[in-house]
């Protein structure tokens, strides 16, 4: 048999993927909790004050952590895989910046229940809920 699969192997398996699901959660929901509620309706200008430039350590180290928060959610999107997928996805382009970034964060914003699950989030943390992002 070419692929062994022990049960210890097995359980190794499921252990890594729960952790990797728990720490990809725990990232998400301090990510969404920290943003203020302004995020999606503020107009580009506000918002790009607040970015930190490319030199930076903390920026490299933001747009990596972006990066494979993105790969992970969109492996979380397939179906059958559980997870929040698309807030996975958005929470990982908030933190990569490249051009057209506000465009596409404010359209995934738009789609059914994201925002919603997003707002209950904040809100199981007692902060304000996001406003919608402008048509």
């Amino acid at each position: 048999m070419p692929f062994d699969l022990s049960p210890v192997i097995l359980l190794l398996g499921v252990g890594i993927w729960l952790a990797a699901t728990a720490l990809t959660v725990a990232v998400a929901a301090l990510i969404v909790v920290r943003l203020p509620p302004t995020y999606f309706s503020e107009d580009a200008a506000t918002h790009a004050a607040r970015l930190a430039p490319w030199r930076s350590a903390r920026a490299l180290a933001q747009n990596a952590l972006g990066l494979v928060l993105i790969a992970v959610g969109l492996v979380m999107s397939v179906p059958g895989i559980p997870g929040q997928g698309l807030l996975t996805v958005l929470i990982g382009l908030m933190l990569v910046d490249f051009p057209g970034r506000r465009r596409l964060e404010r359209a995934l914003a738009r789609r059914r229940g994201l925002l919603a699950a997003m707002n209950r989030i904040r809100a199981r943390f007692g902060h304000p809920p996001l406003l919608p992002p402008p048509d």
